[in-house]
């Protein structure tokens, strides 16, 4: 890149047929969370749910980290407003009506930790590694950390993380549910790719209403759920891709 043209961009977005993949890109600092890197996430995001086409996100870092955590210098001299600007970037991710997958390519701390947990799910690399760190930091978590941990795992696996300290790899975030799944390092991008394919060929409203049905359904018993879903696939039923798609499968399988 020629000296003229700027800086490197911290977010690099690369569009695909219906996804696109997000890289966090400040290598050298291992792509620490800071407020410009927020504000280029808050960006990426903003464009990237506007484009009609896009349906899903993968969330990586550039090797050797995924996120190494908020700025320390940032952080120490933040105050409620620079806290919430380092959120905001997460946070955005957190809300996106779009299919959201982190490929998780090495350590994930602290922030980082939440920008994983605040995509829908997590594909961890064997050399990944969660770690909260809040309290070796002498820092309460924060950025609705406590909220994301639980999402996705027990009580007991969430306070172990946190109050525990432990390192958690790959292989251990697949076992204990941080992670859909653990894949060999070289496989991870392949991977988190094939993973979103389903979504990027569907149509754009039927993914952004499966997923809100899903975060419905976590908060509702099974009666609430039976009716949200009985409206939601009367209305999926009537659109033409659901005829498109069911009469290509009945001439495939000859029914």
């Amino acid at each position: 890149m020629s000296s003229d043209s700027g800086p490197a961009p911290l977010v690099v977005v690369e569009r695909f047929d219906g996804f696109a993949r997000v890289t966090l890109d400040d290598p050298g600092r291992r792509n620490a969370l800071s407020l410009d890197m927020s504000d280029a996430l808050v960006a990426a995001f903003a464009a990237l749910e506007s484009t009609p086409d896009m349906r899903a996100v993968v969330v990586t870092g550039a090797a050797p980290a995924f996120c190494a955590g908020a700025d320390l210098a940032q952080l120490a001299a933040a105050d409620e407003e620079a806290l919430r600007r380092i959120y905001a970037g997460f946070v955005r991710v957190a809300r996106s009506p779009l299919f959201t997958v982190a490929a998780v390519n090495g350590a994930a701390v602290g922030a980082g930790i939440n920008l994983a947990l605040a995509c829908d799910i997590r594909l961890a690399a064997r050399s990944a590694r969660f770690e909260t760190r809040f309290l070796a930091l002498g820092l309460h978590p924060g950025g609705g950390h406590t909220h994301l941990l639980q999402r996705c795992l027990s009580q007991s696996a969430a306070t172990g993380l946190l109050l525990g300290g432990e390192v958690v790899d790959g292989r251990e975030a697949e076992r204990l549910g941080l992670a859909y799944r653990c894949v060999p390092d070289d496989e991870l991008l392949e991977a988190s790719e094939r993973l979103v394919a389903g979504a990027a060929g569907a149509p754009r409203a039927l993914v952004e209403q499966c997923k809100a049905s899903i975060a419905a359904a976590a908060a509702s018993d099974l009666g609430a759920t039976l009716e949200s879903e009985l409206v939601a696939q009367l209305h999926s039923m009537a659109q033409p891709a659901f005829h498109d798609r069911a009469s290509a499968i009945r001439r495939r399988i000859g029914r």
